[in-house]
């Protein structure tokens, strides 16, 4: 008779522990800790083909993934893939509730199943409502779903799933949600750590011996990263953010892992309904409601994996009413946003300790990057002298703590693309060194310091 020992497992990290921590020494999350049985009993599984496996010389084995891609014609995904779906692959999806994670994977599904047969599993809805949202959405591709191969099952069982498998042979399988799905011979609920590390480790031992693509999709928490440990992100080939404001339109699919691809590359979609509509040039779509020569509006470029982005940097500042002025930032590094305000006050001597600061990027697009510094210090600036910056100039740069600007990376790349979309000038920091040639049909002003690029791009 197998042995039965209770442990207890941090939700966040995995980590395993004799007793309950009311901190885990780990990840430093509170109350994560739940307990959790575990059967001692060896693991039954074995090899896939029932034999060891045999080391091949390197020069032996095939290496054509990237031509045996499934292709996609939905490019916004198909370029956060790395080029489309490698078979054998498994893809983990995870954002908020309601962002549009089922819906982008039915949308993918509808098209996959007209090469091949997919098999969508569903965990917590019944197939009558995964059609009645395959009916709402009406797309080209979806308009003929009832001639496709896509099959809809709602199970939660692993080892049922695995013989769907086993009859159908799809060359795509979704799972929505794994965190709904449990294996029968483990004795702790569905989304436990336990739970989720086999029923991953089940699905990612039939994608690699099958060649079957599968997505997964994962819930959540409240700081925004998938629920459960973090081992789930190791085990997977790939993981896959869908950002985004459920109460805007632009969606953001974010690689953070790709095995077959570049990291950070990122997707842009809009919601709609027909469902999500990719954005094939989202600088356009994001600055499309721009109101010229309005204090306070800049232009940044910044860098989404490779694509440069043009997006409007908004700064209004407000004479404080209470003792303490606020800084409140919108898709801008709250710590960063503190940085340049200090610099702006010290440096450049402007009166910032008496107003309210108030920075956001339209379109709800999340900058990371510091290349954003001096559109987000020029839209400051600009709010608080009540000069707009000229119409057609956009701004690149770092800002340091002397008030100096450093360079970033892809300055060519940046201009090209707003040199695409119209813009005549760019402010830019001095280059000291050499680098690739910036392109034509933009003319860019270099700056050594802060005070001379809001010169530069201030309306005279």
């Amino acid at each position: 008779m197998a042995k039965v020992i209770t442990r207890f497992v941090c939700q966040s990290c995995g980590r395993a522990a004799a007793k309950p921590l009311g901190r885990c020494p780990s990840c430093g999350e509170w109350n994560t800790f739940i307990e959790e049985i575990v059967d001692s009993a060896p693991s039954r599984r074995t090899s896939p083909n029932g034999a060891k496996s045999t080391p091949r010389p390197l020069s032996q084995i095939d290496g054509g993934a990237d031509e045996d891609r499934l292709p996609l014609s939905i490019n916004e995904f198909a370029r956060v893939l790395g080029g489309g779906i490698v078979p054998g692959s498994l893809v983990l999806i995870g954002g908020d509730p309601g962002i549009g994670k089922s819906t982008l994977l039915l949308q993918t599904a509808v098209e996959l199943a007209q090469i091949g047969p997919v098999l969508y599993v569903s965990g917590e809805e019944s197939p009558s409502q995964i059609k009645m949202r395959a009916d709402r959405l009406a797309t080209t591709g979806l308009s003929n779903y009832q001639t496709t191969q896509l099959f809809l099952v709602t199970e939660t069982d692993v080892e049922s799933i695995l013989q769907h498998v086993e009859a159908i042979k799809p060359r795509v399988l979704i799972i929505d949600s794994i965190q709904t799905v449990y294996d029968p011979a483990i004795d702790n609920s569905a989304g436990s750590v336990t739970q989720l590390r086999e029923c991953a480790d089940r699905f990612r031992n039939l994608a690699k011996s099958s060649d079957l693509a599968v997505f997964l999709i994962g819930h959540v928490t409240k700081e925004g990263i998938i629920a459960g440990p973090r081992l789930l992100e190791h085990m997977v080939d790939t993981v896959l953010y869908l950002e985004g404001d459920r109460f805007q339109s632009f969606r953001l699919l974010r690689a953070v892992k790709n095995r077959f691809g570049a990291t950070d590359e990122v997707g842009v979609f809009e919601m709609r309904g027909r469902g999500l509509m990719e954005v094939p040039n989202p600088s356009e779509a994001f600055l499309a409601e721009r109101v010229v020569n309005a204090p306070g509006s800049t232009i940044a470029v910044t860098m989404e994996g490779t694509r440069p982005l043009l997006v409007e940097v908004q700064g209004l500042t407000s004479p404080t009413a209470f003792g303490n002025p606020r800084r409140a930032g919108n898709g801008v590094d709250l710590n960063r946003l503190l940085l340049i305000t200090a610099v702006l006050t010290r440096r450049l001597g402007l009166k910032l300790g008496e107003q309210d600061v108030f920075v956001n990027v339209v379109g709800g697009l999340r900058i990371g990057e510091p290349a954003a510094d001096l559109a987000v210090a020029a839209a400051i600036a600009s709010s608080v002298w009540e000069r707009p910056l000229r119409a057609d100039c956009v701004l690149i740069g770092e800002v340091g703590l002397s008030g100096e600007l450093r360079a970033v990376p892809h300055t060519a790349a940046r201009l090209k693309e707003a040199a695409a979309l119209g813009f005549k000038s760019a402010v830019l920091p001095k280059r000291l060194r050499g680098g690739d040639p910036l392109p034509a049909g933009i003319t860019a002003h270099e700056a050594r310091t802060l005070r001379e690029a809001l010169d530069m791009g201030m309306v005279k």
